[in-house]
């Protein structure tokens, strides 16, 4: 059984296009002895630049074409590639591997080339599961640095290495091979088949997604509640009160905590106040701080704060 680590740049992606411009990989044995490491470099008949995420201009890469001009096309290195990540032995690991996975279903079909078959490990995903996170993406340098391993972002090949060295050290202090953890994580690996890729899954990775889908739906379900509120109360406020021709907003937090949000609602109707969902359109917000983007557009448009700790005072006093 061998270890496949590999790593792809593209001269550009798009939705639903991306040219490959290097194929970096590293095998190693089951004790990491590294067996095999290099660049395979393609002509990626494209200009280099990358897209941002609303497909603007991003990041320019430090290629020029003509340098890519005398590199065969992928049709020719392709053979390589598959010969590379299929097969029954070897276990092909990467970094966020279904970006690269991607990227070669959509060469293959640019070209229609034969589609692959492998199945895969991500060592990002490996290390979420080890730290309990699944809040944020981890970047390899980040990960390289926290793992003790050197890492010099440079080319394909290096990243690929570099993939490998961290998978390593998180074996090591697991004291396991890559289908260890996999096995201790409770990890099912990605896959592409045909043209069909499959994310790598984990009991953990399932459970907080879960988590956050019912956290999601008693969210919506408070927030219908307060509207349900405000809209049958807000029409039988007291006008002419102490808070007559205010317009009051929460910030959203408050707005999901059903039972806050409609006592405060109540002693604003109470005294003549409004309520709106819009931040641009009230004069007077409640918050617990000043940060966000629904605060920040009540203040431009000359909202008054009034912090949620201090309401009870405050409200008095308006």
């Amino acid at each position: 059984m061998v270890y496949v680590f590999f790593d792809i740049e593209c001269a550009c992606v798009y939705k639903h296009d991306a040219k490959i411009c290097a194929f970096g990989y590293v095998v190693t044995d089951e004790n990491w002895n590294v067996l095999e490491r290099e660049d395979i470099l393609v002509n990626p008949k494209g200009k280099f630049h990358l897209t941002d995420r609303k497909g603007g201009q991003g990041l320019v890469l430090p290629y020029e074409y003509e340098e890519f001009k005398s590199y065969p096309l992928f049709p020719e290195v392709y053979p390589r590639i598959r010969a590379l990540l299929e097969g029954d032995d070897r276990v092909v690991v990467g970094h966020a591997t279904v970006n690269d996975v991607n990227y070669l279903r959509q060469e293959t079909k640019r070209y229609r080339l034969p589609p692959l078959h492998f199945s895969f490990h991500d060592t990002q995903f490996f290390y979420m599961n080890r730290e309990g996170n699944f809040s944020r993406q981890f970047g390899l340098q980040a990960m390289a640095e926290d793992l003790g391993v050197e890492f010099t972002p440079h080319r394909a090949v290096d990243d690929a290495y570099a993939t490998m060295r961290v998978c390593e050290a998180m074996c090591r202090r697991e004291g396991t091979s890559v289908a260890g953890l996999a096995r201790r994580f409770a990890i099912r690996p990605g896959k592409i088949s045909g043209f069909e890729i499959r994310t790598p899954t984990s009991v953990a990775c399932d459970a907080y997604h879960a988590a956050r889908e019912k956290q999601k739906a008693e969210r919506a379900k408070a927030h219908e509640e307060f509207f349900r509120f405000v809209n049958q109360n807000m029409h039988r406020r007291n006008k002419g009160g102490s808070l007559d021709g205010k317009v009051f907003c929460f910030a959203k937090e408050i707005e999901d905590d059903s039972e806050l949000s409609r006592k405060l609602a109540a002693a604003i109707f109470a005294s003549g106040g409004k309520y709106t969902s819009h931040p641009a359109e009230c004069n007077v917000y409640i918050g617990r701080g000043t940060e966000g983007v629904r605060c920040k557009n009540a203040l431009s448009a000359g909202a008054a704060f009034i912090p949620l700790d201090s309401i009870e005072r405050a409200l008095e006093g308006v």
